[in-house]
């Protein structure tokens, strides 16, 4: 890859998790808008649950979610008590036929919770909604909060899938952003959630590190492998410290440039497809039999705020502090700030502050932006069956940004737009040409590579 490509299509690019993206909420949608929206959701419907435990015992400097560094375990009971309330109110709005198929528990370290804490919350949440006997129940997981009563709590709520945060196991890494997590922590961790029935295992990896190497990124796929996981995330990191304040404490003369990044990138890639797994859209890896992986080559694969899933429900409800739901209507957000957020829900059962309601063309867009982040490409016939008033003009935009493309990195033929090899690296550069949102100047973002 040349460097004129890598400084032409590299820029500041949302990860496109949600169009519109989330700079673009407003304070229009609020806890009766949210509420009505809940009401509307059909008997018949599929639902997914985020819980959000905004909590960690250390402070990760590379980290850019909501969280907040306790030492203590009363700020968390307190915050426990606000999410349980929150879990009994949504559920009494949601119609009891609709069917909860996914729950994924994110933070913060979801594992920072007491056993009994961890069961008591999923008893809550069989309460108060209808969760499938076969719901697919996942947790990240921080291998230092780990003991033998919480493996046993996860095993006793259903947990089907354990997801890892490794990033480095390079100690001069770790300490530039202290995270100081061991091969044999990590190992211990797949090693019990196993024994314990878990059938699904993913690792999160990064790039983009300060003092991170090529040799240093291979020597931890070489760890990784040995663990055999069924998904690995190859993320670079997004070095936002406008935004996380804790980032400054990681020297920017440490970090490695474009074309380095560009090559950890490329040079990890390239180990885990030599290892046999298939590459699933910009930064993810799978088992050629995992859920994943079929997805992936069905073109059923899908993406939410928890990046590429599987997850087919028809509306995804956030629960926590600064969680974000996904329902037909649009997108809503909880309060971030947690007290503000327990303070809210003690009041209305609820702590929606902001959201977008989707237009036909917001839609029409989301569904490109979705199939390029997804497939590399979208076909124009079911734009043009699903979206007939727009999809016309948004085809002559694509027509209009390949033919005006020296560099091939995309093509358009009669049918469809595609992404060449060349330019999968850039797919989000080039989603980000379907964004009416983007030049209005709201956001700042990480770099595209």
């Amino acid at each position: 890859m040349s460097e004129r490509l890598l400084a032409k299509y590299s820029g500041s690019v949302p990860r496109y998790t949600s169009y519109p993206t989330a700079p673009h909420f407003h304070t229009g949608v609020n806890c009766d808008i949210y509420s009505q929206w809940l009401s509307k959701l059909d008997t018949g419907n599929n639902l997914s649950l985020y819980l959000h435990i905004p909590y960690c015992d250390r402070l990760c400097w590379f980290c850019a979610c909501h969280t907040k560094q306790t030492l203590r375990y009363d700020p968390i009971t307190t915050y426990l008590a606000a999410l349980r309330l929150e879990i009994a109110a949504v559920g009494a709005k949601v119609p009891k036929g609709a069917k909860v198929t996914a729950i994924h528990f994110g933070g913060g370290s979801p594992t920072m919770l007491k056993p009994e804490d961890m069961t008591d919350l999923m008893a809550c949440l069989r309460a108060s909604f209808n969760v499938a006997a076969d719901a697919e129940i996942s947790v990240e997981m921080d291998p230092n909060d780990l003991d033998e009563a919480r493996y046993d709590a996860l095993a006793a709520i259903g947990l089907t899938r354990a997801s890892l945060g490794v990033q480095d196991f390079d100690p001069t890494v770790q300490k530039a952003i202290n995270r100081i997590q061991t091969f044999e922590q990590t190992k211990s961790v797949v090693d019990a959630v196993r024994a314990r029935g878990v059938g699904s295992v993913n690792c999160d990896v990064l790039y983009g590190l300060p003092h991170q190497t090529l040799e240093g990124v291979g020597r931890t796929l070489s760890d990784i492998l040995s663990l055999s996981p069924d998904r690995v995330a190859l993320f670079g990191y997004a070095h936002v410290p406008w935004m996380k304040k804790h980032q400054t404490m990681i020297p920017e003369s440490a970090l490695p440039d474009i074309g380095e990044r560009f090559r950890q990138s490329n040079f990890a890639s390239r180990l885990l497809i030599e290892a046999g797994y298939q590459e699933i859209g910009i930064d993810h890896f799978a088992k050629p039999s995992d859920s994943m992986a079929v997805a992936a080559r069905t073109g059923r694969l899908r993406r939410n705020f928890q990046g590429y899933t599987t997850d087919s429900a028809d509306a995804l409800i956030g629960l926590g502090a600064s969680s974000i739901s996904q329902l037909p209507q649009g997108y809503v957000q909880n309060m971030p700030a947690t007290g503000e957020y327990q303070r809210m829900v003690e009041v209305e059962g609820m702590a929606a502050v902001r959201g977008v309601e989707l237009s036909e063309d917001d839609r029409m867009r989301a569904y490109v932006i979705e199939r390029l982040m997804c497939d590399f490409g979208f076909d124009f016939m079911p734009l043009l069956a699903n979206f007939p008033a727009g999809a016309h003009a948004l085809i002559s935009e694509a027509r209009a940004f390949a033919r005006s493309n020296p560099d091939d990195i995309c093509r358009v033929g009669n049918a469809s737009f595609t992404i060449t090899p060349e330019g999968r690296p850039f797919t989000r550069t080039i989603a980000a040409v379907f964004d009416r949102y983007l030049e209005s100047g709201r956001g700042r973002h990480s770099i595209a590579v």
